[in-house]
Order: C-alpha cells, then sequence, then structure tokens
C-alpha cells in the first residue's frame, strides 16, 4: 500500500489529477456524445442541425488532435472520494493544486483564475478557493474533474422559494435558460439541486452535472421538455433541442424554504474520473 505522505503519494496523486484534466478536456463523455448525435438526427431545424454537426465535428477533431475541446477549458472544480485509510489533508490537496498547475502547462489548459477583485490572474489556475476542492467518503480514492467555463456558468440561478411555491419549479428552470438564451452555449445541461439551504442547492446542482445523461426520471423529463419548449436551439439558432437532459439532486430543508438552484453546462459537458491507484 502506497503510504498516504511524502513524495510518492504526491506525485501519484498530482499524476491523477492531471490524467483526469486531460481525458475531460479533450473527450466529451460518450453519453454526452450520444445525446449529441441523437439531436442531430431528430432535428428538422435546417440551421440547427447544421450547427449540431458542427458541434460533432469540433469533437471528433479534438480527439484526433488531442487539444481541449473549447477555448474556454473552464475553472477547475474536482471531487475526490476517500477511503477510511486515507486522511484528507493538507498533503492532498496540495497535489491535486499540482496536477492542475501541470495540466494547465501541459494540455495546454488557458489561465482563467484570477483573484475576484482586483482581477489578478495566477496564471496557472490556481489561487485562494481554487481549485474547488469537494470530498467525500467512499471505498476508493477516486478523482473527478468537472472544467467549468463562465458561459455557462455566469448564467446559472438560485432562488429561495416557499414551500407553497413547488409549483414554480419547472417554471423557475425554464426561466433560468431563456434569460440565459444562446449564451452559455446551447444544447446545455442543466443541473437542478432542490432543498438544503442556500449554499447546499448550489452544490446540488453542480453535483447533479456528474450523472450520466443517457436517462431521465420523469420529472427530470418534465423539466427538459419545459426547456425544450422555448425553442431557443443549438447555440441560440432556433431548433428543437435546447437542453440535452435535466439532472436533479435533492436534499431536506427546512420546514419554511424550498431552495432551488439551476447550474448551467454548455453543451462541452466535460468531466473524467481516474481512481487513483499503487
Amino acid at each position: 500500500m502506497l503510504p498516504t505522505t511524502g513524495d510518492k503519494f504526491f506525485k501519484t496523486v498530482s499524476a491523477a489529477t492531471f490524467r483526469a484534466f486531460r481525458e475531460a478536456e479533450i473527450r466529451l463523455p460518450p453519453d454526452v456524445v450520444a445525446a449529441l448525435v441523437t439531436a442531430k438526427e431528430r432535428e428538422t431545424h435546417t440551421l440547427a442541425k447544421r450547427e449540431l454537426e458542427n458541434i460533432l465535428e469540433n469533437i471528433r477533431l479534438a480527439e484526433q488532435q488531442g487539444v481541449p475541446i473549447c477555448q474556454d477549458t473552464g475553472v477547475p472544480v474536482v471531487y475526490v472520494t476517500v477511503p477510511p485509510d486515507i486522511p484528507v489533508s493538507r498533503e492532498l490537496l496540495a497535489a491535486i493544486a499540482d496536477g492542475v498547475r501541470i495540466a494547465t502547462k501541459e494540455i495546454p489548459l488557458r489561465p482563467n483564475v484570477v483573484s475576484p477583485l482586483d482581477r489578478i490572474n495566477t496564471g496557472d489556475n490556481c489561487g485562494e478557493g481554487m481549485p474547488a476542492v469537494h470530498i467525500q467518503p467512499g471505498e476508493r480514492l477516486l478523482i473527478t474533474v468537472l472544467p467549468k467555463g463562465a458561459g455557462a456558468e455566469n448564467m446559472s440561478r438560485l432562488a429561495m422559494l416557499l414551500p407553497t411555491e413547488r409549483n414554480r419549479i419547472p417554471s423557475f428552470v425554464a426561466e433560468t435558460m431563456l434569460i440565459a438564451s444562446g449564451r452559455p452555449c446551447p444544447p446545455v445541461i442543466l443541473g437542478v439541486g432542490i432543498g438544503g439551504t442556500f449554499d447546499g442547492a448550489a452544490a446540488l446542482a453542480k453535483e447533479a452535472l456528474l450523472e450520466p445523461i443517457s436517462s431521465m426520471t420523469p420529472y427530470e423529463q418534465e423539466l427538459c421538455d419545459a426547456v425544450n419548449a422555448l425553442g431557443i436551439g443549438p447555440m441560440g439558432l432556433g431548433g428543437r433541442t435546447t437542453a440535452l437532459a435535466v439532472k436533479l439532486k435533492t436534499a431536506a430543508c427546512h420546514t419554511a424554504s424550498l431552495p432551488i438552484a439551476v447550474n448551467v453546462q454548455c453543451w462541452a459537458a466535460r468531466r473524467a474520473t481516474v481512481e487513483v491507484t499503487w
């Protein structure tokens, strides 16, 4: 078993983080590609169909040439499952950040991370609070990355509804996309978080984007249909498919509140998982 401290542990975690980002940035998950192909096949709007063909060609060329799918390579969001014998330590977090720095230099990633007020760029996609690392217990040490571009992230919304306003959820989700229009590069995937707390709903919405989109529950399908009825279409040019999927996560909440968050993800719905092994 690999010691959970020291140079070997650090380099192993760093290398796994780098591999996860390289995979995510260059190859879209098969379920996302399949959803885009399906959208193209069912599209009747000529311009929308052509745009979906362009997107699929973009995906093919990125994988063929080993380059990022999009020029906005996002900010580094990382989910880590940690088994009982691995301590959640500063060394673990530092190793993940090191993997991000290597990925920035070698893939390469666009240096997107800046300090929020003076806008100074770190140049390596790290900084205060970056990479954003979320840790949960698990059986294996897994590193999952979710590079998040600003075009989609900027269109995300959160509301604190009243418990009597449950029937507003579909309209809030659709309204979020109506306001966004073509800016988040549709067709999108929408992660929806319902319940928990103000900050918890936002976390749930982002985590929902890690779920496979090959199937939806009846309620998720209802939300997706409400978005697609808007007719925004690929890249905002009109068409049948505005959302490839809506994925939902929930948590218990206060009896007097109903938090809801929508985290918007563009068609380049990048995610990848690497197991840290030794």
